[in-house]
């Protein structure tokens, strides 16, 4: 029995004329992607693509040949509405992110909306996160986590942004490009430098690395190793959490240690 007919029977729907799908393509791994979401990149009529460059590499590796645009947040105002009219007339769009799940972090939400609006069917082909990738990796408890994008680029507003959330004592999760990480977990570690961080970079390709720690400790070790990769930051909650292999007296301002073998929260 062939591919596409084991997904019959294992309830696999084909595209459908007039549909907008948001497609989870791989975070690094071209591996990582499910059977569904190939089925339907071959099946649509258009792939709306936030880099069309990284879309040409994913559909050339599984043989796809579609049509491709390129719709981002610099230009999502005017080809937004070029896409709906397409759906509109009865042609399926698949959404690809450069990495992961299409709508977080990246005008895939907008899409959504404006279909919704147009009484145009959509729906979400499940896959890899980076932000659920990182949360599992990190080890932390993360009950009420919360997700915030990319943190401002200016100083002033990054740190502002980051003091209201260490006061809050919530674990939460952001992005952050190469050519701010070392900033961005300066101001972390002067904030709170006891807090614990897990700093996740080249999710699933070959050089994956998660650097676990008090903030403080884990910026000096990413400014000494020099920013490579995309990141995603997992902030642990408020409380004296404490990790195998680290002990209370690693953590700045902790002047009563012992070493622990799990992690704990007092």
């Amino acid at each position: 029995m062939t591919v596409e007919g084991r997904l019959d029977r294992l309830g696999g729907v084909r595209a459908v004329a007039g549909t907008l799908y948001l497609v989870a393509g791989p975070i690094g791994n071209l591996e990582d992607i499910t059977l569904r979401a190939l089925r339907v990149l071959r099946e649509v009529d258009l792939v709306a693509a936030e880099d069309t460059r990284q879309a040409a590499k994913l559909l050339g590796h599984y043989e796809i040949s579609k049509p491709t645009v390129s719709y981002h947040s610099h230009n999502r105002r005017q080809v937004a509405p070029r896409l709906i009219e397409r759906l509109r007339r009865g042609e399926s769009v698949a959404v690809l992110s450069d990495a992961g799940l299409p709508g977080i972090s990246d005008p895939g939400g907008e899409l959504v909306l404006l279909a919704e609006r147009e009484g145009i069917p959509v729906t979400v082909l499940p896959g890899p996160s980076a932000l659920v990738t990182a949360a599992a990796l990190s080890g932390f408890r993360l009950d009420g986590v919360s997700f915030w994008g990319f943190p401002p680029r200016r100083p002033g507003r990054r740190r502002r942004f980051f003091e209201a959330l260490l006061r809050e004592g919530r674990p939460f999760v952001f992005y952050e490009s190469p050519h701010r990480i070392v900033e961005t977990l300066a101001d972390l570690a002067a904030l709170e430098p006891g807090r614990l961080v897990a700093v996740a970079r080249e999710l699933t390709k070959v050089f994956e690395e998660v650097i676990r720690g008090y903030a403080q400790a884990v910026a000096l070790d990413v400014a000494a190793k020099g920013p490579r990769g995309e990141y995603t930051v997992v902030v642990g909650p408020k409380g004296r959490l404490r990790l195998p292999g680290l002990s209370r007296r690693a953590a700045p301002g902790d002047e009563n240690g012992s070493e622990d073998e799990a992690l704990e929260e007092e």
